[in-house]
């Protein structure tokens, strides 16, 4: 078989089972026949990311937004990487801020994008700014438990 959609058709769908190591194997194949385009190499982090390969999965995502600058999923899941890695002393939390950045100028309404964005801003100690991103958010989505518990924790320890 030498259709590359073929192979990226199943590799998303082994993405979407769970099944990550068969999903890269496909979205490999894929790659080999046709690798200008930023599709596989989205799906491809994301089973990285999945599989805790961050390293692999923060360079497709690189190369997935190199290749559509406008890869809002792109920019956030590689920022949850840079935010959520306990296995480096001291991750990029600038870079990660940057990224979230992006995603929220191409979706403003990003929520979890939001959410991610006010964690990071607390570890920078930017607490009003964190509050900023939280109150956009409860006016998307009053009903937010996690975004209402982290803006009562920002309010009542930080600020």
């Amino acid at each position: 078989m030498n259709d590359y959609k073929y192979y990226l058709d199943y590799g998303i769908y082994d993405v979407q089972c769970g099944k990550y190591t068969d999903a890269i194997e496909k979205i490999n194949k894929s790659l080999e026949l046709k690798n200008d385009w930023d599709i596989p190499y989205f799906y491809r982090a994301v089973a990285n990311q999945a599989l805790e390969n961050f390293d692999d999965a923060i360079l497709d995502y690189t190369k997935s937004i190199e290749l559509n600058p406008k890869m809002t999923d792109a920019y956030y899941n590689r920022a949850r990487i840079l935010l959520s890695r306990k296995d480096i002393e001291n991750p990029d939390i600038n870079r990660a801020v940057k990224d979230l950045e992006k995603a929220l100028e191409l979706d403003s309404e990003f929520v979890d994008a939001m959410y991610a964005m006010a964690a990071a801003l607390k570890k920078l100690e930017k607490y009003s700014e964190a509050l900023e991103y939280l109150d956009k958010l409860l006016k998307i989505q009053p009903d937010s438990i996690h975004a209402s518990a982290l803006k009562k924790l920002i309010q009542n320890k930080y600020l």
